[in-house]
């Protein structure tokens, strides 16, 4: 089947099945009190639904089952597949009840040992950054299993603002996708694009929805998490992906971290700021970047948008990095400090203007919450959205 077709089918029947499951599941939290509840470090002011992962697996597996029939190799497909069920199942538990952290932790990590020992991929070789190839299994086991509990646990710390984590997953989504299709990889392919159709009316729920509205939860967080790692393990272990880029001088472990650069280094930031104050680093706060562009006034989904943006800029320089000519090291230096100049930066900026000009910062706060959106059509949008 035309692959132009296929994106198509898969991209709708995701999309759909997400659009009729999720008034369904939105009812169902509400009436079994399966709810995320307001409290200090939180911002919703009203209990929310936290079924989306639910709704989003839903999607995906509707989306990739239709034409999954049409792919060459399915293999290691099915691992991820399985791999996701596992990450939504722990994550809708512990949304329901509070799993511990050690149990959390194990379970991540034998997720992970299957996707490395069942569907064949890891952080298995360094493609020359600082003149090292491939790894022996006793250092490329542990830095795998390190790098993909960062990862799926980086995306459930930024899952704090309406529309941040949807917008950001769709966007990175997008990019594996095209990655996956130019290398030819149709399955992963696939996925990617049922994921982007099932994350769409997610978003406009979330971000618009007033009584649909719904969050990702831990299930869903952990979802796109193990998906996110695997896509990420995959282009890192296959050499054809370092094979299609060299002609443009794109390093592989830059380019990936690119696209994880701002929740890694908001996750790094967040920890590093609890540590120093003396408290423990897994005990949430208000520190994040939406926390604080939310403080300035600005609304949610100008925030995950912005969020978003400033990940597309580090992706954008690495790019242009490598298409100058320069090395993979420094492709990796300049997703750092890109990383570090827009999350560190600005939050450092923004913290301390609001210590030093207090009086203006609180005029401007004032301003943003005047010159808010025409409450009328905002009104028309939530009506609308809810009654879809």
């Amino acid at each position: 089947m035309n692959i132009t077709l296929l994106t198509i089918i898969v991209f709708l029947a995701s999309l759909a099945a997400v659009a009729a499951i999720h008034p369904h599941l939105v009812r169902f939290a509400k009436l079994k009190n399966i709810v995320d509840n307001p409290n200090t470090r939180k911002l919703q002011l009203r209990p929310v639904p936290v079924l989306g992962g639910i709704a989003i697996l839903f999607g995906i597996v509707i989306g990739v089952a239709l034409t999954a029939s049409f792919t060459s190799d399915c293999a290691e497909l099915l691992i991820i597949l399985a791999a996701m069920i596992i990450m939504t199942y722990l994550g809708a538990l512990d949304d329901v009840l509070d799993v511990r952290p050690t149990v959390r932790l194990a379970v991540q990590i034998a997720t992970i040992l299957l996707l490395i020992y069942g569907g064949g991929i890891s952080v298995s070789s360094f493609h020359g950054l600082w003149g090292i190839g491939q790894l022996s299994q006793y250092v490329a086991i542990p830095l795998t299993i390190f790098a993909a509990v960062g990862i799926i646990n980086a995306l459930n710390l930024i899952d704090g603002a309406d529309g941040l984590f949807s917008i950001y997953c769709i966007s990175v989504c997008s990019i594996f996708a095209a990655i996956f299709l130019s290398a030819g990889n149709t399955a992963l392919f696939l996925l990617a694009i049922s994921a982007v159709g099932s994350l769409i009316p997610f978003l406009l729920h979330n971000a618009f929805g007033r009584e649909s509205k719904m969050f990702v939860g831990d299930g869903g967080s952990l979802l796109m998490g193990i998906m996110i790692a695997a896509f990420v393990m995959e282009i890192i272990s296959n050499s054809t992906y370092a094979e299609l880029w060299r002609g443009e001088n794109i390093g592989v472990i830059p380019l990936v971290l690119a696209l994880l650069s701002i929740p890694v280094a908001d996750t790094l930031r967040v920890m590093t700021m609890r540590i120093c104050r003396g408290i423990s680093p897994f005990i949430g706060d208000k520190t994040h970047l939406h926390h604080l562009f939310i403080g300035l006034g600005i609304s949610h989904i100008s925030t995950a948008i912005i969020i978003t943006l400033l990940n597309l800029i580090v992706i954008g320089a690495t790019y242009l990095t490598a298409r100058l000519g320069y090395g993979i090291d420094l492709q990796l230096y300049v997703v750092i400090a890109a990383a570090a100049l827009l999350d560190w930066g600005v939050y450092a900026l923004v913290a301390l203007l609001d210590h030093l000009m207090l009086e203006r910062m609180n005029r401007f706060r004032v301003w943003k919450s005047q010159h808010r959106p025409n409450r009328a059509t905002f009104d028309w949008l939530r009506r609308l959205i809810d009654h879809v």
